[in-house]
C-alpha cells in the first residue's frame, strides 16, 4: 500500500513539474509574440519624432525670390512625381519648364550672400534640368539624383514657400543610395516607381 501511495506521489510531482514548463513555455512564447508584433507600429508612432526638422538659411528673402523658388520647387516636385508614375514624357516637360523658369530669374532681387549660394548651385541645377528634358528614364532618374542633391542645398537655403519631406532610398543608384524631396510623407519612389513604390523613409522635414 504504501509503494502504491509513493508512486502517485511521484507521479503527480512529475505532473506538476511538466505542466509547469508547458505554461512557462508558453508564456516565453506569447511573450515573444508581444514583443514582436507590436514593433512596426512602435516604429510607425516614432517616425515623426525621428525627422530631423530642418531651419532655412536665409530667414528674409525678397517675395519675387520666394515666388520664384516655390515655383521652381513646384517644376521639381513635377519632375519627381512623373519618374515615380514611369512617365518619361511628363518628367521632360517639367524639367523643360524648369529650366526655363531659372534662365528668367532675376538674380539682382538677391542680395550678396544669397547671390553667392544661388550661384554655386545654379548651374549644376540648370545642366541636370536639360539632361532630364533631353532623355530617356534611365538617364533621366540618373540626372534626377544629382538634381535632387542641388534641390535640398537651394530650399535649405532659400526655403520652398512649402513643406517638403527630404526621402532617401539605400538602393538607388546601384545600391549607393540616393535622396530626393517630397510633398507628402508618403513615399513614392522616383528611381524604381511601380518596381518599388514604397523603398525608402522620411530623413528630415524642411519648411
Amino acid at each position: 500500500m504504501k509503494k502504491i501511495i509513493l508512486a502517485l506521489m511521484v507521479i503527480a510531482a512529475v505532473a506538476v513539474v511538466s505542466c509547469n514548463s508547458n505554461n512557462s513555455a508558453k508564456d516565453n512564447s506569447t511573450g515573444m509574440n508581444h514583443d514582436s508584433m507590436p514593433m512596426p507600429m512602435k516604429d510607425n508612432t516614432m517616425a515623426d519624432d525621428n525627422v530631423k526638422m530642418v531651419a532655412t538659411t536665409f530667414a528674409t528673402v525678397d517675395p519675387a525670390v520666394s515666388t520664384f523658388m516655390k515655383s521652381m520647387v513646384m517644376d521639381y516636385l513635377a519632375v519627381k512625381n512623373a519618374l515615380a508614375n514611369g512617365n518619361e514624357t511628363d518628367a521632360a516637360a517639367a524639367s523643360g519648364k524648369m529650366f526655363d523658369v531659372m534662365k528668367g530669374f532675376d538674380k539682382s532681387l538677391l542680395s550678396a550672400d544669397q547671390k553667392k549660394v544661388y550661384d554655386d548651385i545654379e548651374a549644376d541645377l540648370k545642366e541636370h534640368a536639360e539632361h532630364i528634358s533631353k532623355n530617356k528614364i534611365e538617364h533621366q532618374r540618373e540626372h534626377f539624383a544629382m538634381m535632387s542633391k542641388d534641390m535640398y542645398d537651394m530650399v535649405k537655403a532659400f526655403g520652398a514657400g512649402m513643406a517638403l519631406y527630404h526621402d532617401h532610398c539605400p538602393m538607388a543608384q546601384d545600391n549607393k543610395g540616393a535622396m530626393w524631396l517630397s510633398e507628402t510623407k508618403e513615399i513614392r519612389n522616383p528611381y524604381f516607381g511601380d518596381k518599388m513604390m514604397t523603398c525608402g523613409s522620411v530623413e528630415e522635414m524642411m519648411k
